[in-house]
């Protein structure tokens, strides 16, 4: 392992970060803030609990695991896309490194701002409302599993997207959709019947009912399920990375 390689490439990114810091952390505190007093004003004063928990206590993991997940796509698509664009990817592809080496560089720097990110909003969110975490190793192994995922997979997007318009097309068409529709802001045994069901096809709804449960003890799904869906999803996505950098998909052209 090329412990320098690594080095060089994440301190690159996370310097990246705090050059451009208003964009990289203050934006998605404020961006969080915002939901905490519309939702806490409006949809609060009439859902003053759900199931034994104070509304804005509710939403304050399912607002943690949005932020992680749109910021974890957005830092990591971003890395890998922009060197794609100028060229410079090439200098690493060059370079004696393996693929892992450069996937811990580039994936490690993303899920390490999205991991403080989340980390500062659930310290904001303390400001609005009172929170206990039940189980916060739980709660931290969900929030590092699911940053990890999602920058693999905007790593990914990187790599497939030929354009700028294509880097946010998924996240904003696709992700973003399935985050609200995923229990972010209410519990799935809320709907009727029917659209439990069908909520049950969003995969977004294991990783935030997971990370609820590790705070309040509830959930939705199982936590064994959520933990299950998560590491699938993780190890999936670093089966596409490796596949990749193995056959230079859209990296050698």
């Amino acid at each position: 392992m090329n412990f320098q390689a690594v080095k060089s490439i994440y301190a690159a990114e996370m310097a990246r970060m705090f050059r451009t810091v208003v964009q990289s952390l203050v934006a998605p505190v404020l961006s969080t803030s915002l939901y905490f007093v519309i939702f806490g004003a409006a949809i609060g004063s009439r859902i003053t609990e759900i199931d034994g928990i104070s509304y804005g206590a509710f939403i304050v993991p399912g607002l943690i695991m949005l932020s992680i997940m749109t910021e974890s796509i957005s830092n990591s698509s971003f890395a890998i896309y922009f060197p794609r664009f100028t060229g410079t990817i090439f200098e690493v592809l060059s370079a004696p490194v393996s693929y892992v080496e450069v996937m811990l560089g580039y994936v490690g720097a993303a899920a390490s701002k999205s991991v403080l990110i989340g980390l500062i909003i659930f310290i904001t969110a303390n400001f609005f409302v009172s929170i206990d975490i039940a189980h916060p190793m739980i709660a931290l192994l969900f929030l590092v599993l699911t940053a990890f995922s999602f920058c693999l997979f905007g790593f990914i997007l990187g790599v497939w997207a030929d354009g700028w318009e294509k880097l946010t097309i998924v996240p904003v068409l696709l992700i973003m959709p399935l985050t609200f529709l995923g229990g972010t802001f209410y519990s799935i045994s809320m709907l009727p019947p029917l659209w439990q069901k069908l909520s049950l096809l969003n995969p977004l709804v294991y990783l935030i009912s997971g990370f609820r449960w590790s705070f309040y003890e509830n959930a939705d799904v199982s936590v064994a399920l959520s933990l299950g869906m998560t590491v699938g999803f993780l190890l999936v996505c670093m089966l596409l990375v490796r596949w990749i950098f193995k056959s230079g998909y859209r990296l050698r052209t």
